[in-house]
């Protein structure tokens, strides 16, 4: 389907559009050519951009009524919670919209392993998305320590002591954290200003993300090129446009569950308690989202090591694109790729339920599994499966996998003999 260029239309949008093409843009953004295939995994980039303006607004008014202070910061969420006018809401919605951004994000993040997003020409696309990641985290972590409560403590207490292990400069860099010799107020005021600036990076490279997109232009399920000016693609709006709403509702249905029926199960419940350095939890865990990571650091015996495992098994993925030697990019064609594609989730999902549990035991066996496997994954049998793996034949364009099914064809050709009569008998 072509597009049409937009012209501006009176003076006004004339001027305007000379001076600042927003509308020249906005119109490319609606016709921008869309592969007709995508699926409702497509559909959770707009999830995921929903989730974080909601985070910043919401993030914004929290600000407003929060004391980063050691003495004031517990009492300041409960005020918040009992006096601020639905303070209760909008906390409730910030702190499980994070575990919503997340879990969007993680879905997000397999559905393109799965179709093989991360291939060329998309690698600065993937690049970008993993940078988001990273900033994510970063921005949750400071966040989940600005309630001050006993997790918030020693979770900042054990995850910024992780830098000590780095040789020579380990030591200045936690100081620098600490903002002196222990986690105390001037970490608290480090992390309350790195958690308001990093959402508004993290818009940034959002933006950045969705060009860099609009370059190649989208992946499909098939996982082959399609040309933007052909009966292959159709506008982003209104057809992609209705399809993340629709989804959007579903997700935010889900979201609105947690808020009003379950809004701590996702908490820990020590957060509950006021920061307390003479008394240590029994358990120290971050948040669901960061246990993965959590188990691989405890699964290496060193120290040091277990910081290189952590932050490697985030930056190998920066190097999926070039690790991935095949030349086809869905796992739909690719019979043992999907297969171990499956392997690898289970495995992420396993570290995840290892990091909440005590590194002893049966449960340090599996984690140390885990972690090997995870790393076998990327850097071993990724790139022999590129070699190796015999892959199923790729269709020649992105209908034919609808269309060779038994009678697709003749019942398409139906549909389109019918259409064309109705136009011709409403044109008589």
């Amino acid at each position: 389907m072509s597009e049409e260029k937009y012209i501006p239309k009176n003076k006004l949008t004339k001027w305007f559009d000379s001076r600042l093409p927003l509308l020249t843009l906005s119109h490319h953004l609606k016709s921008y050519p869309t592969p007709k295939n995508l699926n409702y995994w497509w559909t959770f980039g707009g999830i995921l951009t929903f989730c974080l303006i909601t985070q910043i607004i919401t993030g914004l008014v929290l600000a407003m009524h929060y004391v980063a202070h050691v003495d004031y910061a517990f009492q300041s969420i409960e005020h918040i919670m009992r006096d601020v006018n639905y303070g209760w809401l909008i906390r409730y919605v910030h702190a499980n919209g994070a575990s919503m951004f997340f879990l969007a994000v993680y879905i997000h993040i397999f559905r393109s392993l799965f179709y093989g997003s991360y291939k060329a020409p998309r690698e600065v696309i993937w690049i970008i998305g993993l940078l988001i990641y990273i900033l994510m985290m970063a921005t949750a972590f400071m966040g989940y320590v600005l309630p001050w409560g006993q997790m918030s403590f020693w979770g900042a207490t054990v995850i910024t002591n992780l830098f000590s292990a780095i040789p020579f400069v380990g030591e200045s860099i936690t100081t620098w954290l600490w903002g002196g010799y222990s986690v105390d107020n001037p970490t608290l005021n480090r992390f309350y200003s790195l958690h308001y600036l990093l959402p508004f990076l993290t818009f940034g490279l959002v933006i950045l993300h969705i060009w860099a997109l609009h370059i190649p232009g989208n992946n499909n399920p098939v996982g082959i090129d399609v040309k933007k000016n052909s009966n292959e693609t159709m506008p982003f709006h209104p057809y992609m446009v209705m399809k993340d709403l629709l989804a959007l509702l579903l997700f935010i249905s889900v979201f609105l569950w947690f808020v009003f029926f379950a809004p701590n199960v996702l908490g820990h419940p020590d957060n509950y308690i006021e920061a307390n350095p003479l008394v240590t939890p029994a358990h120290i865990v971050p948040e669901w989202y960061l246990l993965p990571f959590y188990a691989i650091l405890r699964a290496i015996p060193s120290k040091l090591g277990g910081v290189i495992f952590m932050f490697a098994a985030i930056f190998i993925l920066m190097l999926l694109p070039w690790l991935d030697t095949s030349k086809v990019r869905s796992a739909i064609f690719r019979p043992i790729y999907k297969k171990l594609f499956w392997v690898l989730l289970f495995v992420v999902i396993l570290l995840g339920y290892l990091g909440a549990k005590p590194p002893e035991g049966i449960y340090l066996i599996l984690s140390r599994l885990a972690t090997a496997y995870y790393f076998i994954h990327f850097l071993v049998i990724l790139p022999l499966l590129g070699r190796y793996e015999k892959t199923d034949p790729l269709p020649q364009s992105i209908s034919d996998p609808v269309l060779d099914k038994p009678g697709m064809l003749d019942k398409f050709k139906k549909s389109a003999a019918e259409y064309e009569g109705e136009n011709v008998e409403s044109f008589k």
